[in-house]
């Protein structure tokens, strides 16, 4: 008779799977609650005392952890030395183990959880039979998710046992199981002592969907997401309408939902290959949108929609006007989102934005061999902390402008240049080798609106006097910058030659 050893934390679908396996031949060697369950269920068990001859001890912290467990579990038999001592020593073989973890993740995600209540649900015996049954996969069949209790019982009742290729693929499950669980155990304590460059990296995801393609039709894709999920994220946000996102609707939704929470007015934010190409505020959605859309109609075409209002009727029936591959906001009134889901193609999407100043999470970008980690830049700026470098001192107004241009200038590629008055973005310049190429591009998209509101920001340093004298000769009024150049008092002179006012922030705002 073959011997199987059950150990869940979730009980779903269990008692199914252990009377298929019973009915097959195997007797049951259970633990604690995992055995009522199952012996409420008319399933014969043996309680795990009875294999260890050893009592649970420390408030169940040890009870599997016992030669009679791991013997029976790594023992190869194929080698008659290895049978030899099980004979010896009275251990009986262990054929398969069917173990899922304590609730480690849904204890951490509670809100107000205590560090003692966490270490509680570390797992320390379950994580120890999976990696024994695992690392003996040509003889042990490990279970650790029930998605694959019919592949079991099927290659059971089929052939008497599963097969090497199914155990196989078991085991190296396990192994990433126990790997994502020891990830989230690590960076749960890693946090708590406050470490923010530990020696080694743990992270976890788990795969949320295989995509279609990835940045073009030939690359392979998948979509992970961190095995703690973010509130306010594009993997959060509910899909009511429209095809998959793509991969490159991803990135794009994802730039969109960074710069949106940069506003708390009405405000419409006009992605365009992660890059905001229109950014428009004002009392009403529809005035938003309508200054948005005025930024760059050209653009705007095939754009992902960041809207941080819920979208009423007035604002969808201008949005139904052109092709727009994405829409996210709070909500959608009735009436808006059946006038927006008369287009097929179109994605919209809802997302709880009562949630975007939640504490940003570290982010990751790979390079080739290795991976890149920083802080998000969340930074909350305020324009009276600004110094004033120049003769002329910018109103208050002015100041106004230039923090609304400033946090548009924020979520621009570098060089990023960004021209706006107290309504919206007049002109995007982004993503040039050099500076000046950029403040070019948004004086050219801006044209006849530039006028005596227009401001203008930098996400870094101006290099040479060449952009302010540029500004100049273009009409605008007040510019606001990091400062920090060798040559500040090149552009500081010709901001005083053309009566511009100019502030720098001592900070910048790259974004590569």
């Amino acid at each position: 008779m073959k011997r199987a050893l059950v150990s869940v934390s979730d009980k779903t679908n269990l008692v199914s799977f252990v009377k298929g396996l019973a009915a097959n031949g195997y007797e049951i060697v259970s633990t604690g609650g995992t055995k009522k369950v199952l012996d409420d269920a008319g399933i014969s068990t043996i309680s795990i005392e009875d294999v260890t001859h050893f009592p649970e001890i420390l408030d169940g912290r040890v009870k599997t952890l016992n030669p009679y467990v791991h013997g029976g579990l790594l023992a190869r038999r194929e080698l008659p030395e290895h049978m030899a001592t099980l004979k010896k020593l009275n251990i009986t073989p262990i054929d398969l183990v069917c173990v899922n973890l304590y609730p480690f993740k849904e204890t951490i995600e509670k809100p107000g959880v205590k560090l003692a209540d966490a270490i509680e649900n570390i797992d320390i015996g379950g994580p120890s039979m999976v990696r024994s049954a695992a690392k003996n996969y040509r003889d042990v069949t490990v279970v650790v998710d029930q998605a694959d209790y019919d592949t079991v019982l099927g290659e059971i009742k089929d052939g008497g046992d599963t097969t090497l290729d199914t155990r196989a693929k078991l085991a190296a499950k396990a192994f990433r199981h126990t790997a994502a669980y020891d990830a989230l155990i690590s960076q749960y304590l890693t946090k708590q002592v406050g470490l923010e460059d530990p020696e080694q990296l743990t992270m976890t995801w788990d795969l949320k969907e295989t995509m279609r393609y990835g940045e073009n039709s030939h690359q392979k894709a998948w979509l992970y997401e961190d095995a703690l999920p973010k509130s306010y994220s594009v993997l959060s946000a509910k899909q009511l309408h429209g095809k998959k996102l793509s991969y490159n609707n991803i990135k794009d939704a994802d730039e969109a939902l960074r710069c949106i929470r940069e506003f708390d007015e009405p405000t419409v934010v006009a992605m365009k290959h992660m890059n905001p190409c229109g950014i428009g505020r004002g009392e009403t959605l529809e005035q938003a949108w309508d200054r948005a859309y005025t930024a760059d109609p050209v653009s705007i075409f095939g754009g992902v929609i960041a809207l941080n209002r819920r979208v009423d009727l007035a604002t969808a029936q201008k949005m139904h006007k052109i092709f727009l591959e994405i829409v996210i906001a709070p909500g959608f009134d009735d009436d808006a989102y059946a006038i927006l889901a008369k287009k097929k193609n179109i994605r919209l999407l809802s997302l709880d934005f009562s949630k975007k100043d939640e504490p940003a999470r570290h982010e990751l970008v790979t390079v080739m061999g290795g991976a890149l980690m920083q802080e998000q830049d969340t930074l909350k700026e305020d324009y009276h902390d600004w110094k004033c470098v120049t003769d002329v001192q910018p109103t208050e107004e002015q100041l106004k402008n230039l923090m609304f241009a400033w946090k548009a200038v924020k979520h621009a590629k570098s060089n990023a240049i960004v021209l706006a008055n107290d309504e919206r973005t007049l002109g995007v310049g982004e993503g040039q080798p050099n500076r000046i190429d950029s403040l070019k591009i948004a004086v050219k998209h801006a044209g006849d609106a530039i006028d005596d509101r227009t401001v203008m920001a930098s996400d870094a340093f101006f290099p040479f006097g060449d952009c302010v004298e540029y500004a100049g000769k273009h009409g605008i009024k007040a510019v606001v910058q990091p400062g920090g150049s060798i040559r500040d008092q090149e552009s500081i002179d010709m901001a005083n030659k053309y009566g511009i006012a100019m502030v720098t922030t001592g900070i910048r705002h790259f974004r590569h």
